[in-house]
């Protein structure tokens, strides 16, 4: 049976009260798909943004286990180990026992962790003024303070 020509026409959808452009997850996204490009271009080495992150975590506090490491930088426990095994196969973290309880590991950087972390270090603050160069300073600082009030 032959559809009538009006059953081919497209249908304009009803008003919606959930667009799509105005919803804060979809804003994040745009905006973190943006910062994600900018790292990937100026970060100046072969690094993603989770190992940056495992990288700087451990130059700022020390060894520390992988578990308190994964907590520290919002990795979840799979995660946090894919991103150690490959840093450890770079030569860039190394892993120990912990001398205060024989059951536990400790990760830390290698001595050319260390150097990278330092070399790579001005890279990911420009990154992170690039990123947020649309703004002006008062803008930045809310920014800032409004992510960290929804974390």
């Amino acid at each position: 049976m032959a559809r009538s020509v009006a059953a081919k026409k497209s249908v304009k959808p009803a008003k919606s009260s959930y667009v799509l452009d105005e919803q804060v997850g979809f804003i994040l996204r745009q905006v973190w798909q943006r910062h994600s490009s900018i790292f990937s271009r100026d970060i100046g080495t072969n690094l993603t943004p989770t190992q940056w992150a495992a990288l700087s975590k451990l130059a700022e506090t020390g060894p520390c286990s992988q578990n308190q490491l994964g907590r520290l930088t919002a990795m979840d426990v799979a995660t946090i180990k894919g991103v150690i095994d490959r840093l450890t196969a770079r030569g860039l973290t190394e892993t120990s026992q912990d001398p205060e309880d024989g059951r536990r590991l400790l990760v830390s950087l290698t001595r050319a962790g260390q150097q990278l972390s330092e070399k790579v270090a001005p890279n990911a603050l420009a990154i992170t003024r690039e990123t947020l160069a649309p703004l002006d300073a008062r803008e930045r600082e809310m920014l800032m303070a409004l992510l960290n009030k929804l974390r």
